[in-house]
């Protein structure tokens, strides 16, 4: 098999009325025409066998995690996905895997209607990459940069599961059967918040996905909004399967784990009620876990029960850094 017969087989779908691109797979470019009064949101995410998925991986769950972790980044931007493209290094050509890592892909991608326009294949060892885009009313989207002094800061669901299902597989907890099962789902199969970032993109300030774990995530939203944040420990959500860890890893893994995908973001009082009614009706359980406060060093204070600070020895994960 070639390279055009392997995109031609497997990432090549006949035109269907979701399509909204002018032109798609199989030219030089694709051509793609944006929406009156309304912006093009782009983002870019890279995945490395060993790094960020396990070599082993299931090929289906991975072809849906590939794209998931980015159509995240467009709800953390309020925006509506349109199209992707995909960027596929493979050691060799391996027919089962591709048909399920492209079932799994293109199921998500129907689920979203949003259609693949284009990319590269290569040899070499294996790695995903993804550029998606969408769309977005203009001056709309939520920014990192738009936190403002008095707004609760949220997350759209528990936190913590992901990070559970990575310390069980690398030995640093054994989870019984069951239970690592559930945590698997959680890191194989992120659900994006499309719906809901799209529906709170109007009332929200600032927002974005926490792939690095909250304590780090965070983090990002301080430095561009030039504010500290006050979290209130015992109000983050953990992931039900958090109570099979010792007390030490489940607090890791609730404000330092990645993978988690749920949206974190801030906004004003007034909107707490229509916060709570747009998440009832994505069948999330939006939870306020505390404020932006003014600038502040630390950055980022968390609060025990008593309203003290607490000091934590881990942040969010960095990729460089030195052990």
């Amino acid at each position: 098999m070639t390279e055009f017969d392997l995109i031609a087989q497997y990432f090549t779908r006949p035109n269907r009325p979701l399509f909204k691109a002018d032109l798609g797979v199989g030219d030089d470019a694709a051509l793609m025409t944006v929406s009156d009064g309304h912006q093009l949101a782009v983002s870019a995410d890279m995945l490395v066998a060993g790094r960020h998925f396990f070599a082993d991986a299931d090929p289906e769950r991975l072809g849906h995690k590939c794209l998931a972790v980015n159509l995240s980044d467009l709800a953390a931007m309020g925006a509506k996905p349109t199209w992707f493209t995909l960027s596929l290094a493979l050691p060799e050509i391996d027919a089962n895997w591709l048909a399920a890592f492209s079932r799994g892909m293109f199921a998500l991608a129907d689920e979203h209607q949003i259609e693949l326009v284009g990319g590269d294949t290569t040899r070499g060892p294996l790695t995903i990459a993804i550029q998606v885009a969408g769309e977005v009313t203009r001056g709309g989207a939520m920014l990192r940069s738009a936190a403002q002094v008095g707004d609760d800061i949220w997350v759209s669901g528990p936190l913590g599961g992901a990070a559970a299902a990575v310390m069980h597989r690398t030995g640093r907890v054994r989870l019984p059967e069951l239970i690592a099962q559930e945590c698997d789902l959680r890191l194989d199969l992120p659900q994006p918040r499309v719906g809901f970032g799209a529906a709170i993109a109007s009332i929200a300030h600032a927002a974005l996905d926490i792939s690095d774990g909250l304590a780090g995530d965070l983090r990002h939203i301080c430095n561009r909004s030039g504010c500290g944040v006050q979290v209130w420990l015992d109000a983050v959500p953990a992931a039900s399967q958090l109570k099979y860890l010792p007390a030490d890893l489940a607090l890791e893994a609730k404000l330092a784990g990645g993978d988690d995908y749920e949206l974190c973001f801030t906004a004003p009082v007034a909107a707490r009620e229509q916060i709570m009614v747009s998440a009832a009706q994505f069948a999330l359980n939006a939870s306020r876990i505390g404020v932006v406060v003014p600038q502040m060093t630390p950055s980022i204070q968390f609060l025990n029960a008593q309203l003290e600070p607490v000091l934590l020895s881990f942040g969010g994960f960095d990729h460089f850094k030195v052990p």
